[in-house]
């Protein structure tokens, strides 16, 4: 039987390609019953799809030529979504460099951020609901639980997670340095752009306790307040507010300081000494450099975090090698299990 994988992501499609391909959890069971019934009614298929905001994946063994069935696949795939062959571009491995390739999106080597582990629990999600179906076999089960190993030796014997490669994630790891926990923490949001949203969302996803978001524009402070389940107040009020505030997350787009050291130093006083985080996201800046001189005041910029994210990002492209030579040597292994697929492993992959 030959191992055959179909699909694209975000470096082939675009966002408007990716969502026309996308399957909901509760589809990928009925999905592979239209691809068996329909498409290969006669031939015992192996089949798993893998769908998540970055790609869609079709995994399959059969008997056969495996460039007719890559071509069965993309049929499929095309006629299920509706869509024209002239809209979207396919790429497809096959045998050993499926292998490869299914290995490296569980290690998180082909993802979108290097080393991510969201996709493990995705393709594992999408591997269960295959199972339980029925709808693998010796050929995916075998390529699917080596993976899955794979992915866990990587964890432990190499630093391709390690640090945080983007502004939110860092400014998280910043505060639980400062406070330990965040589950007793309120978050104070000024300004309602995209980054200063998903900062704040990520500190609420560690457990901070409130968020009071304050915009010049009324209505939007009302509408993301409403989104991260927390409250609007007045542009003009949000100092009111300062004595029960732990963090502060500014990006307000404004021509000036907006929080000066002075200021600050009456504000903290309300604050019982307690550390007080302040994230400035805006530029050009919205709080003055000279507030980190206050005591139990913490101060980062846009440069600070980004600073921290690409040093990060940096680690983890030193690590990619080791990581490719664990694949290649597990890839390697299950080509010696009797009725695996074979064939010659790719070329190594350069860095990206």
């Amino acid at each position: 039987m030959g191992l055959v994988v179909v699909g694209l992501n975000h470096r082939s499609a675009p966002v408007q390609v990716r969502e026309r391909f996308a399957y909901p959890e509760a589809a990928l069971a009925p999905t592979l019953i239209r691809l068996r019934q329909g498409q290969c009614p006669d031939e015992p298929l192996e089949a798993t799809l893998l769908s998540t905001c970055n790609r869609t994946e079709l995994y399959a063994a059969g008997s056969g030529d495996v460039r007719v069935l890559a071509a069965t696949l993309r049929e499929f795939l095309l006629t299920d979504r509706q869509v024209s062959a002239a809209d979207v571009e396919f790429y497809q491995y096959t045998d050993a460099v499926a292998a490869e390739h299914l290995f490296r999106v569980a290690a998180g080597l082909d993802s979108l951020v290097l080393g991510e582990t969201e996709i493990l629990g995705q393709l594992k999600l999408a591997y269960d609901r295959a199972l339980a179906g029925g709808f693998t076999g010796k050929v995916l089960n075998r390529a699917f639980q080596r993976a899955f190993n794979a992915a866990k030796k990587i964890r432990t014997e190499t630093n391709i997670q390690r640090g945080n490669t983007s502004v939110a994630s860092v400014a998280v790891e910043l505060a639980e340095r400062i406070f330990d926990r965040l589950d007793q923490r309120d978050v104070l949001v000024l300004g309602a752009g995209d980054t200063s949203e998903k900062t704040a969302r990520a500190l609420m996803s560690r457990g901070a306790r409130n968020v009071l978001v304050s915009n010049r524009t009324y209505e939007r402070a009302q509408a993301l307040a409403a989104e991260l389940g927390g409250r609007a107040i007045p542009f003009d009020a949000w100092e009111s507010e300062f004595a029960r505030i732990d963090i502060v997350i500014s990006a307000t787009g404004a021509s000036h300081i907006i929080l000066t050291r002075d200021r600050l130093v009456q504000l903290h006083r309300r604050r019982a000494a307690r550390p007080l985080l302040l994230i400035d996201l805006a530029v050009p800046r919205d709080i003055d450099s000279d507030c980190e001189q206050i005591d139990d005041v913490f101060l980062y910029n846009v440069d600070h975090l980004q600073s921290v994210a690409d040093e990060a990002t940096r680690l983890r492209q030193v690590e990619r090698d080791r990581c490719e030579q664990i694949i290649r040597a597990q890839v390697r292994d299950l080509m010696q299990v009797p009725g695996f697929p074979g064939g010659e492993l790719s070329a190594p992959r350069p860095a990206r």
